[in-house]
């Protein structure tokens, strides 16, 4: 490996080895036969043996080892520092969680097993849907969905069972330009037109042009509350009354509950259907394509149409799983959902009870009022108005000096943080949505508001500097539309050859 020098910065990743294969290199010795050996064609057929792979790495322990482990340490992780993810949350997951997920008797617990040899994984999983029912104030909970976007469709689906039903399952779902991208997604698979919402100077749900838009074509509004600017929609009790009246369902994308956990309940505020984002709330796993869980809770109305089976007890207080449900929209999800997921979840609210639950939103709702005080003088901030758990400020100013959101979300790269949610919501030009989550203390808060202000002295010093970031990482700028476009998913020796030579 060499190290050449690019300004005032050191490239590492020019001449760096990746092959490390060689001819008779191995990391295993196999014991000596103490039986005679077998001609394997023989005995099984020639058609039946595999032909040698071609270009099949011949490396050492060390090799292997030091490998994975350089990949590792060239990655960043919730592990080594803040991911301040708007929308998305990133925290903390307790190694506790772990610990109880991984215990013998919930790992090994296999589905297909007969309910009798089972009622202790039927008996957490009815635990948390009480728990989730509880904390969000909902009726009825379903575990079944294995990500939020499916829990949103889960959703919309059972409203769509509802109306159908009552003789007509209406044409048009209501969706806020400020959404989450999935919310539209979710409606049109369901059958669905999506009819958008403008927001007011708020940032909120505008209650005139709600009136105008709810009539007898509208199924359902689907809203997020607290949205994605972190503002409480203060009108929450109205907006309901005004889609129930007309004889419509409010849908609420339960994506910011942590926010709400342990202050308020969607159910006391005219909520028919949430889903919930564990790993945002609840502190499972996220990221890596899975596994996740997005349950649904709903209020008495649309229970009938939950997905089955559903978890049961009976008054011997055993637990069963209920398909007897003719009313219900059918399964969404193989089996009963990400079930060790689930246990994560569990444990976390269990750690915590209820009191500690509260705590984590106060805090994550102070965290994030605590950056937003110390940037709104250095960013723009184009809704001025009181947050709760996440802030959106805008580069609008930075771009004087012909700089893109995209440059101040690299050089943060240099920093040591990962970037926070850039342009989205859609709605703000140049989005910077950061969200420090209850995971974060008030040192690592510090540390990432002077990174943020030092960008923001460097855009008007030395914006080439960010034009060019990152600089210490060990990948520089992508070309981020090609990497979408044609992404290049697995590594071939004889591409690596042609490369090489």
């Amino acid at each position: 490996m060499k190290f050449t020098r690019t300004g005032r910065h050191l490239n590492l990743n020019e001449g760096l080895i990746f092959e490390r294969s060689s001819p008779g290199r191995t990391g295993y010795d196999l014991p000596r036969l103490d039986v005679p050996a077998v001609d394997l064609g023989a005995a099984l057929g020639a058609d039946n043996l595999r032909e040698p792979i071609p270009g099949f790495p011949e490396v050492s322990e060390v090799d292997v080892v030091r490998h994975f482990t350089r990949l590792a340490s060239w990655n960043y992780s919730i592990d080594a520092g803040m991911y301040p993810l708007g929308s998305c949350t990133m925290k903390y997951n307790p190694r506790l969680n772990e610990r109880v997920a991984g215990m013998k008797g919930l790992a090994e617990s296999h589905p297909l097993s007969p309910e009798s040899l089972v009622q202790g994984s039927l008996e957490v999983l009815r635990l948390l849907a009480d728990c989730l029912a509880e904390i969000s104030g909902m009726d009825a909970v379903s575990l079944q969905p294995p990500a939020g976007a499916s829990g949103e469709l889960t959703g919309i689906l059972m409203i769509r069972a509802c109306l159908s039903s009552r003789g007509n399952p209406r044409r048009i779902v209501l969706i806020p330009d400020s959404a989450h991208g999935t919310n539209p997604a979710s409606a049109v698979i369901a059958g669905y037109e999506v009819q958008s919402l403008k927001s007011d100077s708020r940032g909120c749900i505008d209650l005139n042009g709600l009136e105008r838009a709810m009539n007898d074509e509208v199924a359902a509004l689907m809203l997020t509350n607290p949205n994605t600017l972190g503002i409480f929609e203060q009108d929450i009790v109205s907006i309901a009354r005004i889609v129930h009246d007309r004889g419509g369902l409010v849908y609420m994308d339960g994506a910011n509950l942590n926010a709400l956990m342990g202050i308020t309940r969607p159910g006391s505020f005219g909520v028919d259907v949430l889903h919930i984002n564990l790993h945002k709330t609840f502190s499972t796993p996220h990221g890596g394509g899975g596994p996740g869980a997005g349950p649904v809770a709903v209020k008495q109305v649309l229970e009938p149409f939950l997905p089955v089976p559903t978890v049961e007890r009976r008054e011997d207080r055993s637990y069963f799983l209920n398909w007897d449900r003719p009313d219900s929209i059918g399964k969404v999800k193989a089996f009963y959902g990400n079930f060790l997921t689930l246990v994560r979840a569990l444990a976390y609210i269990l750690a915590n009870g209820a009191e500690g639950l509260r705590e984590a939103s106060q805090v994550a709702i102070l965290n994030a009022n605590y950056i937003k005080h110390h940037l709104r003088d250095v960013y723009d901030l184009p809704y001025d108005e009181p947050i709760l758990h996440e802030v959106v400020f805008s580069s609008r100013r930075q771009t004087r000096n012909n700089l893109t959101v995209m440059d101040l979300a690299k050089r943060l790269m240099d920093y040591g943080f990962h970037p926070p949610t850039v342009a989205f919501p859609l709605i703000v030009q140049g989005a910077l949505m950061i969200e420090p989550s209850e995971t974060e203390s008030r040192q690592e808060l510090d540390q990432f508001i002077h990174a943020m202000r030092c960008i923001a002295e460097e855009a008007d010093t030395d914006p080439d500097l960010l034009k060019q970031a990152p600089h210490s990482t060990r990948v520089s700028r992508l070309d981020e539309v090609q990497a979408a476009r044609r992404p290049v998913l697995r590594w071939k020796p004889d591409e690596a050859d042609e490369q090489d030579s």
